[in-house]
C-alpha cells in the first residue's frame, strides 16, 4: 500500500501524499514529542517536515527507505526548533496553556524518556517506539551503528538506574 501511495504521490497525486503523511503521523508525533516539550512546537515540526517532504519527494531514491527518510527530516526540523527556542530571552510571563491528555501509554514513555540525555533518548525511542532497528536508526541519525547499539545499551542502562531496574545482558 505504501509503495503504491508513494509511486502516486511522486508523480504529483496530493490525495495520495496526503494519505501517507496521515499514515505516519502517530510515529511523527512521538519522534517530534521525545525532542519538544510542548503540543505547539511538535505541531511546528510536524508541519515543516511535510512541506519539506512535499517539496523533497521526487528526491527519495529508493522508496523502501520513505519512514527512514521522513524521521530524518523530522528530527533536523526539531533540532532546528530547540536551538531556534535556545536563542530566544523571554521577558514577560508565559500565558497559561492549556494541558493536553496524551493516552496513558505515551505519557509513560515521556516520564520514562525524560531523564535521558538527548542522544539516549532518541536512540530508545526510535528502537522501541518506532521498531527502527539498530542499521535504520544508524542512518537516520547519520552515526555508525556500533554507536547506536552503545547509545541504546547505555540509555537502556539509564533508565534502569533511574527506575532501580536490573538490566540483563544482551545483544542490542
Amino acid at each position: 500500500m505504501t509503495e503504491l501511495l508513494l509511486r502516486r504521490a511522486k508523480r504529483g497525486d496530493s490525495d495520495a501524499f496526503c494519505r501517507l503523511m496521515d499514515m505516519q503521523m502517530q510515529s511523527m508525533y512521538k519522534v517530534a514529542r521525545a525532542y519538544l516539550k510542548n503540543d505547539e512546537d511538535v505541531a511546528d515540526a510536524i508541519a515543516d517536515t511535510v512541506l519539506s517532504c512535499f517539496e523533497k519527494l521526487s528526491t527519495l531514491q529508493q522508496n523502501r527507505y520513505f519512514k527512514t527518510w521522513l524521521i530524518r527530516i523530522l528530527i533536523n526540523k526539531c533540532k532546528d526548533i530547540m536551538q531556534a527556542r535556545s536563542q530566544v530571552t523571554y521577558t514577560d510571563n508565559l500565558p497559561e496553556i492549556p494541558i493536553y491528555e496524551e493516552d496513558f501509554e505515551a505519557a509513560e514513555w515521556h516520564h520514562l524518556l525524560a531523564p535521558l540525555d538527548e542522544k539516549y533518548r532518541t536512540v530508545v525511542l526510535l528502537y522501541y517506539l518506532e521498531g527502527f532497528n539498530t542499521k535504520d536508526i544508524s542512518q537516520i541519525l547519520d552515526m555508525k551503528e556500533s554507536t547506536v547499539k552503545s547509545r541504546l545499551q547505555r540509555g537502556r542502562e539509564k533508565v534502569a538506574q533511574e527506575y532501580h531496574y536490573i538490566v540483563k545482558e544482551g545483544p542490542a
